[in-house]
């Protein structure tokens, strides 16, 4: 399985790890951590030396609740930061997590090589013409509703088959637009309570018959901290522990905020997996 970042073939049959970098002063974990362009640099540089082979950045908070800003806001946060990486680290592969049409445009134009969309095109009727232009990997991701109300829409009759459903129909149609590199998020923590959460994780392997690469981002999410009445300061062992449920049950590249450990995780796993393919 490979993705195409402006003419580079990535093999993700061995699993990927892109670092969230949020760009924003109210997200759960690391709102305001980055906010003057040494700061962010310097993250940018750890998460490199760690072996992050993607980084993702965000201007929008979309936590359950969180302020909404306008597109200029997200533009204005998010277009510096992303030309100063490009230009400090120029071999760093940059994702751009937003659902608006005209920010993704404005970020791989600036430099980013993929676009990674909350929404799955459903907040912007524009997105899917736009990376069927643009032709950059493009993130999938499961939600109903948008980040103020998808905490409202948690009812399924069969979670993993309405999911399969859901991605079928916007798959056929990005493909019918021309879309190649298409990567799916099944949406941890959007529109789904704690129980879904985790038979979400148990099933993920289900999604497998989409026959596309997986992205998972469970990183110090409520579902973690929640069930163990902790801070996400402290979710850092309970998050290497999805990652590593997530990585068995077929996932192609863990979102994290802590690289090494997520790294680590993809090592054990590979070790294991390739002992297992005999020798001649």
């Amino acid at each position: 399985m490979y993705i195409n970042c402006k003419g580079e073939l990535i093999d993700l049959s061995r699993p990927k790890v892109m670092g969230i970098l949020n760009l924003t002063p109210d997200s759960f974990y690391d709102g305001g951590k980055y906010r003057n362009e040494k700061a962010i640099l310097k993250q940018v540089e750890k998460m490199s030396v760690e072996g992050a082979d993607f980084i993702d950045l965000g201007a929008y908070s979309s936590r359950p609740n969180a302020k909404n800003i306008s597109g200029e806001e997200e533009l204005k946060r998010l277009i510096g930061p992303l030309k100063a990486v490009i230009k400090e680290f120029p071999e760093i592969r940059v994702s751009v997590d937003t659902f608006r049409s005209h920010v993704a445009r404005e970020a791989v134009i600036n430099g980013a090589c993929m676009v990674n969309d909350i929404s799955g095109g459903g907040l912007d009727m524009e997105m899917f013409p736009t990376i069927a232009q643009l032709q950059v990997p493009y993130v999938l991701m499961h939600m109903k509703g948008s980040p103020q109300t998808m905490q409202q829409h948690s009812t399924y009759k069969n979670l993993v088959k309405e999911m399969i459903f859901y991605f079928s129909e916007k798959v056929f149609e990005l493909r019918q637009m021309g879309v190649n590199d298409l990567i799916i998020d099944p949406g941890f923590g959007f529109s789904k309570n704690l129980q879904q959460n985790y038979e979400l994780l148990g099933k993920l392997d289900f999604l497998k018959t989409l026959n596309l690469p997986i992205l998972t981002g469970i990183s110090r999410k409520s579902m973690l901290y929640r069930l163990l009445e902790i801070d996400p300061e402290k979710a850092l062992n309970a998050t290497t522990v999805a990652n590593t449920i997530a990585l068995l049950k077929g996932a192609h590249i863990l979102r994290v905020h802590d690289i090494k450990e997520a790294v680590e995780a993809v090592e054990i796993i590979q070790k294991m997996k390739d002992s297992q393919i005999p020798h001649e």
